[in-house]
């Protein structure tokens, strides 16, 4: 049934047979894959950029993937909606490293509060390519630089994120905004080298410009 808060309908991927769906869920997994290997190629991650999102290939998120493939929106959300949990999406998120998700854990001072743990730079800066690929990838020909901007903003304020970790990355979506996607690559790529890609505080935005 139509979700009226978001406007998804949830029943979309039954009106696709299993073949549109395989190479439907494929070809986006595909396309993503080579923006952010863009991205990463421009960071000097060349590495990160060539095995990134490699666990969608496992049964366990491949196959739900395929599942709920709508060529909408993410078959997780479809999953998660129709079922209450996303296996993908947890498998996916305990194995890769530039999610924020991952590095979420129990905060020492916090007196089991939880909260996110510091990301290395390295992994930052293939989140941010992850987020400008992602909406290449679902906005299509309507996508424009400020798209990775406002999709994290929208959500910003409830995000477990550490204060460094999201101090680079709404710097890195805001210099995208206003300046295009290879200028917002170069600037993280200073970062990255200023910082061989692990240490590193929220003083490195304004130390990099």
């Amino acid at each position: 049934m139509p979700d009226t808060t978001t406007e998804r309908d949830y029943s979309a991927y039954k009106n696709l047979s299993f073949g549109k769906r395989l190479f439907g869920h494929i070809g986006t997994v595909l396309t993503h894959k080579k923006h952010v290997r863009h991205g990463c190629f421009k960071m000097g991650i060349y590495l990160q950029g060539i095995m990134h999102d490699m666990s969608k290939f496992s049964p366990t998120e491949f196959i739900p993937s395929v599942r709920y493939y709508s060529g909408t929106f993410s078959p997780n959300a479809t999953d998660r909606y129709l079922t209450g949990i996303s296996s993908s999406w947890l498998h996916h998120k305990g194995r890769n490293k530039h999610h924020f998700e991952y590095w979420i854990d129990y905060i020492p001072e916090g007196a089991g509060h939880m909260g996110g743990c510091r990301m290395p730079l390295k992994y930052v800066a293939e989140m941010i390519a992850d987020r400008y690929a992602a909406c290449v990838a679902y906005n299509g020909n309507k996508y424009t630089c400020a798209d990775p901007w406002n999709y994290y903003n929208k959500s910003a304020s409830h995000l477990m994120i550490d204060p460094d970790t999201r101090a680079v990355l709404e710097a890195a979506l805001k210099y995208m905004r206003d300046k295009g996607e290879d200028e917002a690559f170069l600037y993280v790529k200073r970062m990255l080298k200023i910082t061989k890609g692990r240490d590193y505080d929220a003083s490195i935005v304004d130390r990099t410009k």
